[in-house]
């Protein structure tokens, strides 16, 4: 198992400067970092996932440590298939502590040797979150503080096609 190798996963529905965040600080410890987009069956998405790989692709176009794919299975899964010993959370001081470990003793037990590693989020960018950029963005208000500037790019793409 690879742990200079990690995975961050999510919907990324959209990406927000906070995800950005999270690469930043990640990026700089390990040789390599695949984001990985999913889609729950849980949720309808705002943007389709194949967008979503595409503005991660521009993103991250000019950082060769980072790899962007997308997978419907269980991170842990993907790990075990990508030989990958690390897993990514980002933490808002918003009640994401609860959740996050619970997800990391689950995918602890499923694949026990991933390890998962948990990223503070910066105080600039914490209270920011997908679900309320997404209701933000259905209620017509201005989401350009919330998102790098190629998601707003894109998003307003998506708008002048509707």
């Amino acid at each position: 198992m690879n742990y200079k190798k990690a995975i961050y996963a999510g919907t990324f529905d959209p990406f927000t400067k906070g995800h950005h965040a999270v690469v930043d600080k990640a990026i700089n410890i390990f040789e390599s970092l695949t984001i990985l987009v999913a889609q729950p069956p849980t949720k309808t998405p705002l943007i389709s996932v194949k967008d979503r790989v595409q503005m991660l692709k521009k993103i991250f176009k000019n950082e060769p440590k980072i790899i962007i794919s997308q997978w419907d299975g269980l991170i842990v899964d993907f790990a075990k298939k990508n030989k990958i010993g690390t897993i990514i959370r980002g933490l808002r001081p918003t009640g994401d502590f609860e959740n996050e470990y619970q997800m990391s003793v689950m995918n602890n037990k499923l694949f026990p040797e991933v390890q998962t590693i948990f990223f503070m989020t910066e105080p600039g960018v914490n209270y920011i979150s997908s679900s309320l950029v997404r209701e933000i963005i259905g209620h017509g208000g201005n989401v350009n503080d919330f998102l790098p500037s190629e998601v707003i790019t894109f998003l307003k793409k998506i708008k002048r096609s509707k």
